[in-house]
């Protein structure tokens, strides 16, 4: 260990995380006669003791330390706030457990890990336990109060059982068992009797297994259930132990734990005797998945079982195949003859194939890189004599050693066994390299494994861009266009790398323009505007909305800006952005008609202020009153517009309107909101003749107009006398062919006849086909000599009944050619 302790660990609190990770120790002076002055120091060093943070502790007194599962630092202090620190001493954030934790301080806790996440429980002056399963996601939980407790329970700890945390506590000779409602008394099966207290208890790192240490020196092991008991040890000393944790022993199945105290260490399990060990130095254990770590001022070791196959190589007078197997190519290096006879051993039992795996399997489990390159090379030298040996498992392991021996190096100080880089998985880890800030080492990995850019370089540049645009300074002469460049130059366009996160990342640390600068860079117009309207960077943040074209992006912008300025600053801003504001202005359509009639006033849009007006004259349940004046008002808009014609078109739709509530009183009837020439018509229908007359006067209808109004009502009307005497009353202004096709839609062929005749010449022949007389039609076009009206009637010929006409046509036809 690299570290200089000033203290003994036990003079510490000690949190250490699993799977290799750091080592937190804070000196406590609230256990020892110190002066309030002086203050302890949190320190924080990799699993090889190099000093990673060191920071004065100037919270409150803290009762208990540990590590979440994302490496977090958890501080649990008197006071039930728990404070959040990074690998490196950066506070990230803090919570508290509660009111009733408050008031009666926290005299004990844990932190424990569940599939949810990392836990903590605490236990109150009070004697009552409060918990939260996952503290990134925090909901409290009090637990039922034990009856009787008046004192501190002998030992205490976290069980998972069904997905649910629960508490087992120790009460003189009697165990209880919380959960969220309920406190049952359990008794451990089994248990030797004499028991009067318990004085430690300990889970497995699975939370499947318990083990229990009484005051006769009696260890119980069991089940987490506390339904089955697998084995029971006397170790013959009844003083509490300093740690009792689960050694696992995923090669045999078996159980084991080891039992620490001041200068002794005892591994027992189901066997009749124990492995004892004499500690030179004060000692910590971490439970990890497949064995101990132990770790001391001077040294730090692993404790595990022997896998099986390092087992069958190395064991003495080995006969295994993988033994022959490294002893044939260690005979092949000093070019003897024995290769060739341990290699022929193993071929006449058929066990080459079995060598070369465990040589493999072996050298996943060694630390030490010569003896794993020893293993790997009679592996290799095995599968020259194998036909059919996929090397898929050779090369895998070459690069997991490849690897582990990276992450195991001194200075990186993650020791990291085989099982436990399989459990983690590479992303896992390549996340806590990350942490360290190890970026040059993590991108090494992910190019050696050729890991997908996304998830391995593109995501390790993307923190470490993160980390510089946190750490670089002003101050330190980096302004910040430089360091957006250098961020930039380094990163480029490597897929999955988002500057927005970058961005964000700056901008949180309070580098503002930073963040502005990186977002430059940034290809997602999306990803941009969000980010610039959070830094009240609203002007630009429209900018970049219009630039991107997304309508929506620029809505968004736009609504901000509106809850964000004042009304005046507001308008002003559209104005300045032409796309901005007719955005704007077919939201207000649709959404908001009294801002849109502002803008027009601000803009001295007159004309569409005018149009605005007479849209709000057709509001559902507006009286005639207001109607006309809204038509006022956009008559004298549109005059301000110059436009003339839209004035006078209003006027006169104001007229109208009067005229229609004044016919409406008088008449009856529905006339309101109908057109001009609809309110004629209606008026004739009506048989109001004269009115009509009088309103087409009024409002100048053209004659020509006039007549086709009341030609067509008439004949809707089928009043045939009256459109006689219409037709008779003076000259058609638009002529009587459309008297004969108003007939005709009505099939009235005779009516029809009456004004064919009274068609003028140049429309005869059309009049006379439309009420089927084509022979009349035919010598009106022979007497035309007009070749398409020859060629008209003749179309119109069918059959035997025209055969005359046709062929008078024809005749007439050829003298005409003749001529």
């Amino acid at each position: 260990m690299d570290w200089d302790l000033k203290e003994e660990l036990r003079d510490c609190l000690v949190a250490a995380a699993p799977y290799g990770g750091p080592i937190a120790l804070l000196r406590n002076p609230w256990r020892k006669e110190k002066a309030a002055s002086v203050r302890p120091v949190l320190e924080i060093y990799s699993a090889s003791g190099m000093p990673l943070a060191s920071l004065l502790w100037k919270s409150g007194p803290v009762v208990s330390l540990g590590w979440s599962a994302e490496e977090e630092l958890l501080c649990v202090q008197e006071d039930g706030a728990v404070l959040v620190y990074g690998l490196h001493g950066d506070f990230r954030r803090h919570f508290s457990m509660g009111n009733e934790v408050l008031q009666n301080r926290v005299l004990d806790a844990r932190i424990f890990h569940t599939e949810f996440g990392s836990g903590v429980a605490i236990l109150t002056g009070a004697h009552r336990f409060t918990l939260s399963a996952n503290v990134g996601d925090l909901k409290l939980r009090r637990m039922p109060e034990v009856p009787g407790l008046q004192s501190a329970p002998s030992c205490w700890t976290t069980l998972c059982q069904d997905r649910v945390a629960h508490i087992l506590l120790a009460v003189g000779p009697d165990l209880y068992l919380l959960d969220h409602a309920t406190c049952s008394a359990v008794t451990p099966p089994g248990l030797a009797p004499g028991v009067s207290s318990f004085l430690q208890m300990a889970v497995s790192f699975t939370y499947r297994h318990l083990a229990l240490f009484t005051d006769t020196g009696y260890i119980w092991m069991g089940t987490a259930s506390l339904k089955e008991k697998l084995c029971e040890f006397n170790c013959n000393i009844r003083a509490p132990p300093k740690q009792m944790v689960w050694c696992s022993r995923p090669r045999s199945k078996e159980r084991a734990v080891v039992v620490a105290w001041e200068r002794l260490m005892m591994v027992v399990g189901d066997a009749p005797e124990s492995i004892q060990f004499v500690l030179d130095e004060d000692s910590y254990l971490v439970p990890e998945l497949d064995g101990v770590r132990i770790f001391s001022r001077s040294t730090h070791e692993f404790l595990h079982e022997v896998p099986v196959a390092s087992e069958e190589i190395f064991k003495i007078a080995s006969m295994a195949p993988g033994a022959l197997l490294l002893e044939a190519q260690k005979e092949y290096e000093k070019e003897s003859q024995k290769a060739d006879e341990y290699l022929r051993e193993i071929q006449e039992l058929g066990q080459l194939t079995q060598a070369v795996q465990q040589c493999i399997e072996a050298a996943g489990h060694e630390h030490r890189p010569d003896m794993q390159k020893s293993l790997l090379r009679a592996a290799s030298f095995g599968k020259c004599f194998l036909d059919r040996f996929p090397p898929d498992s050779f090369v895998h392991m070459c690069q997991d050693l490849r690897v582990l021996n990276a992450v195991r190096d001194y200075h990186i100080g993650i020791p990291l066994t085989y099982s436990q880089y399989k459990q983690l998985t590479i992303q896992v880890l390549l996340d806590r390299l990350v942490l360290r800030r190890l970026y040059p080492l993590a991108i090494q990995i992910c190019e050696y494994l050729r890991l997908p850019e996304v998830q391995g370089v593109s995501r390790i540049l993307a923190h470490w861009a993160c980390y510089k645009a946190r750490m670089w300074d002003e101050t330190q002469g980096h302004l910040d266009e430089d360091v957006a460049r250098a961020i930039n130059q380094k990163l480029g366009d490597t897929p999955g790398v988002s500057y927005s996160d970058i961005a964000a990342r700056a901008y949180g640390c309070g580098r503002t323009e930073l963040a502005i600068k990186l977002l430059e860079y940034e290809p997602r117009s999306g990803e941009q505007v969000p980010l610039l309207l959070k830094m009240k960077r609203s002007k630009l943040a429209l900018s970049k909305a219009i630039e991107s074209g997304d309508t929506d992006l620029v809505f968004t912008v736009l609504l901000h800006l509106k809850n964000e300025l004042n009304r005046g600053d507001f308008f002003m801003t559209l104005r300045n952005q032409p796309m901005a504001l007719s955005l704007y202005r077919q939201f207000c359509k649709h959404q908001e008609l009294e801002t849109l009639k502002d803008l027009y006033n601000q803009d001295d849009n007159h004309q569409e202020l005018g149009s605005f007006h007479i849209q709000a004259s057709y509001a559902p349940g507006e009286r005639i009153e207001g109607r006309v004046a809204a038509l006022q008002t956009a008559a004298d808009a549109f005059y301000k517009a110059k436009n003339e014609f839209a004035a006078k078109a209003t006027e006169d739709q104001m007229r109208l309107l009067r005229l229609q509530r004044r016919l409406e009183d008088e008449l009856g009837g529905q006339f309101l909101d109908l057109s001009l020439h609809d309110t004629v018509t209606t008026l004739i229908l009506s048989g109001h003749n004269k009115r009509a007359e009088q309103l087409a006067r009024d409002f100048r209808i053209p004659d020509k107009r006039l007549w086709w109004l009341k030609l067509t009502a008439l004949a809707d009307l089928e009043d045939w006398e009256e459109l006689e005497k219409f037709s008779k009353s003076k000259k058609s202004p638009i002529g009587y062919l459309p008297f004969v096709e108003i007939c005709m839609k009505q099939h009235n062929k005779y009516e029809a006849k009456k004004y064919a005749s009274r068609v003028g010449p140049e429309q005869k022949v059309k009049a006379l086909l439309l009420v089927g007389d084509v022979a009349q039609a035919a010598d009106a076009a022979i007497e035309h000599r007009n070749e398409a009206e020859l060629s008209l009637v003749l179309s119109h010929c069918t059959g035997a009944t025209d055969g005359a006409t046709a062929d008078k046509i024809q005749r007439a036809r050829a003298q005409a050619q003749k001529k």
